[in-house]
C-alpha cells in the first residue's frame, strides 16, 4: 500500500529552456536526478554530499551543480549512484517528514500549491508507515494539511 503513496511524478528544475535536474521526495529522502553528458567515461564524475551543500562536476572542470541545500542532510546515509546516464542523489533527511520546496536553496522552488500537495502526500505516508493495515491511499484533506512532523506528537522513532 505504501507504493500507492510514493511520488507520481518527478519535479523539474529547468533554467534558461534547459532541464538541471528533476528531483522527488519521501518522508525520509529526496532524490535527484541529473541527466549526464555522453561519451565521458562514468569514473569523471564526481559528487560531494555535505550536511548543507552538493557539488557535482566532470573531473578538472568547473562545477555543474555548486549549490547550498535546502536543508541539512545526514551525510552518513547520503549517496549517488550512476544508472543508465542518469546520475541518481539520495539525500537523507536530517529532519525526517519535512516537506522540501526545491533540494537547492532558491533555485526551482515549487509553488504554494504544489508544496501544499507534497505537504499532504507526505503525511499520508506517515500514516501509512504508523499504521500499516490501513490503506491511506485515497484519503484527502479539506483545507490547510498540517506538518507531517509535528502532528499529533510528532513522527515516532521506532
Amino acid at each position: 500500500m505504501a507504493e500507492k503513496l510514493a511520488p507520481e511524478k518527478r519535479h523539474s528544475f529547468v533554467h534558461n529552456g534547459q532541464k538541471v535536474f528533476e528531483w522527488d521526495q519521501t518522508l525520509e529522502e529526496v532524490n535527484m536526478y541529473i541527466n549526464l553528458p555522453p561519451n565521458v567515461p562514468s569514473k569523471q564524475f564526481f559528487c560531494k554530499i555535505q550536511s548543507k551543500h552538493v557539488e557535482v562536476g566532470i573531473k578538472g572542470n568547473p562545477p555543474y551543480l555548486n549549490h547550498d541545500l535546502t536543508s541539512p542532510v545526514k551525510t552518513d546515509c547520503s549517496f549517488w549512484t550512476l544508472e543508465d546516464d542518469i546520475m541518481h542523489i539520495t539525500l537523507q533527511k536530517r529532519d525526517k517528514g519535512q516537506t522540501w520546496a526545491s533540494p537547492i536553496v532558491g533555485e526551482g522552488q515549487l509553488d504554494p500549491y504544489s508544496t501544499d500537495l507534497e505537504q499532504k502526500r507526505l503525511m499520508l505516508q506517515r500514516f501509512q508507515e504508523e499504521n500499516p493495515g490501513f490503506d491511506f491511499s485515497q484519503a484527502q484533506f479539506n483545507g490547510g494539511c498540517p506538518d507531517p512532523r509535528t502532528f499529533l506528537g510528532g513522527i515516532r522513532s521506532d
